[in-house]
């Protein structure tokens, strides 16, 4: 069944390397949270970070077969969170200046907060120039692959080295369904990670032992992540997915027009993706965006609002700051069963929550 999925090509890679020789791992963490020195947030995209951590989940040295100290570089951003591939490139040279060696770069297709897409063939450029690994977070946003009208956001994607991928998050899979999809032809994944247990892989077996996958992973046992997406896209077909990512894209697109239309609401950003962000600006505070303490009292208003909703029990949405912007609401449109009149309802409880603000 990894091999149909596989072979299937439901992300559809761009690219005849890729569906010829790409390898894909189901049943990983495509995500984690380790120690501040070793991974990168979407709140440091930000500011430029610069880390010696040890790279969490595969064991891989320079393009120059180096086993020296390596670091992990990450370019600063502008306000819109995506990475500057300039100064991407300026970073690198400073930390080989410094006697480090760059081997990775992690870029992001749909980040967390904002959704927003890196410039993947500008970074791939620079990755190129210095030998560099090229990952793709595309966690969140790989899925939009699936559209025509806006797979174009990850242009570039068919360079990467690796990309990571949940279809339990924008296809609604079930939880968890996660893919690693690997450029390398050489068996990387058993390589890094395999045991070679004979008390479990045998290799005289009559079939292809090709089809044990369980010693690519540090795990061994994994569930079947790929029925999921199997049953879902036998169920739906191609086009029931596209059209499930495209009206994920119209309803936000609804829900933007509807804020723009309305006092008191003020979008963070112009989104590109699913995730609209934005501040509902209580009576108290229109018209006074010069007031020294405008923003820190802003920034209360979400929790406030947040605890209203929850104890009614009429929505939930989730609000967050980000770097030097405070809190604002961000909806994520993703569940299909959402409507236009799902989102008239949330601005017109906000409005009601917030209306003695």
């Amino acid at each position: 069944m990894e091999e149909l999925c596989q072979k299937g090509n439901c992300l559809d890679l761009p690219s005849q390397e890729w569906k010829k020789g790409a390898e894909i791992l189901w049943g990983f963490c495509a995500q984690w949270a380790g120690p501040k020195s070793s991974h990168f947030t979407e709140a440091d995209r930000l500011g430029w970070r610069k880390t010696q951590g040890p790279l969490l989940g595969a064991s891989v040295a320079g393009r120059n077969g180096t086993g020296s100290a390596h670091t992990c570089a990450f370019s600063a951003s502008a306000r819109r969170g995506k990475m500057v591939p300039e100064d991407l490139e300026r970073q690198i040279g400073m930390a080989e200046a410094e006697g480090a060696v760059p081997f990775l770069v992690s870029a992001t297709s749909g980040t967390t907060v904002l959704g927003a897409f890196d410039p993947l063939e500008a970074i791939a450029d620079v990755c190129q120039r210095h030998g560099l690994w090229l990952h793709v977070d595309a966690a969140w946003g790989g899925s939009v692959l699936l559209s025509q009208t806006h797979r174009h956001l990850l242009d570039g994607i068919q360079r990467a080295d690796s990309v990571a991928w949940n279809p339990h998050k924008l296809l609604a899979a079930g939880l968890q369904c996660s893919a690693l999809l690997l450029q390398d032809t050489s068996n990387l994944l058993k390589r890094c990670h395999g045991s070679q247990a004979s008390y479990l892989f045998q290799q005289d077996k009559f079939y292809d032992v090709a089809l044990d996958t369980g010693d690519k992973v540090v795990q061994c046992g994994r569930r079947v992540d790929c029925l999921k997406l199997w049953l879902m896209w036998k169920a739906q077909g191609d086009q029931g997915l596209e059209r499930r990512i495209d009206q994920a894209f119209a309803l936000a697109r609804y829900l933007v027009e509807e804020i723009k239309k309305r006092e008191g609401l003020e979008l963070v950003m112009e989104p590109e993706f699913v995730n609209v962000c934005f501040w509902f600006v209580p009576p108290s505070l229109r018209g006074k965006q010069d007031s020294p303490d405008y923003h820190e009292r802003l920034s209360k208003v979400a929790p406030v609002l947040k605890e209203r909703m929850v104890k009614e029990g009429s929505m939930m949405i989730g609000y967050q700051p980000q770097g030097t912007r405070g809190n604002f609401f961000r909806v994520v449109v993703a569940n299909p069963a959402l409507t236009c009149a799902d989102m008239d309802f949330l601005l017109n409880e906000l409005e009601r929550l917030g209306q003695d603000l």
